[in-house]
């Protein structure tokens, strides 16, 4: 009896344990944001597009309208149990560039000057509303003519 017991508190702490593992705190970086100090290396109206990536790497993404800018985003995101994943830092290096590639300027962005901005969202909503399959197939019952079938 004695030994039943102690393996039934044996596994009930070691439940308790492996429970309260899950409910740690996660934060995790996505994304590359290079330091001042590889920053100091890029000299505006002096560097181009590839001395750019060169010195400091590609960027996450560039800008859409006529190749403006490079972009080097990084994200901390704060992963809690069962919660919704929370973006509690984000950085945004923004580099332009004139209309020769040169560069023109370099600002620092962070989450405090803007909001979150989804990249991607993998929900696609449809136009139709609430109508449901059935509906859609039964909706047309009513408006064939079998005059239209004869012309």
């Amino acid at each position: 009896m004695q030994g039943i017991r102690s393996t039934v508190r044996i596994g009930l702490v070691t439940l308790l344990c492996i429970s309260l593992a899950g409910c740690t705190e996660r934060v995790r970086t996505h994304g590359y944001v290079p330091s001042e100090d590889e920053l100091q290396q890029i000299v505006p109206g002096v560097d181009t597009r590839g001395t750019v990536e060169d010195l400091i790497g590609v960027p996450s993404t560039s800008g859409a309208l006529s190749d403006s800018g490079f972009y080097y985003i990084e994200s901390d995101v704060r992963h809690y149990a069962w919660q919704r994943p929370e973006v509690v830092d984000r950085e945004v290096l923004a580099i332009t560039f004139d209309n020769a590639g040169v560069v023109e300027n370099i600002e620092r962005f962070g989450l405090q000057d803007g909001q979150v901005v989804p990249i991607a969202r993998r929900i696609t909503r449809s136009g139709d509303g609430d109508i449901s399959f059935i509906r859609k197939l039964f909706g047309n019952i009513g408006g064939i003519n079998a005059a239209d079938f004869f012309n």
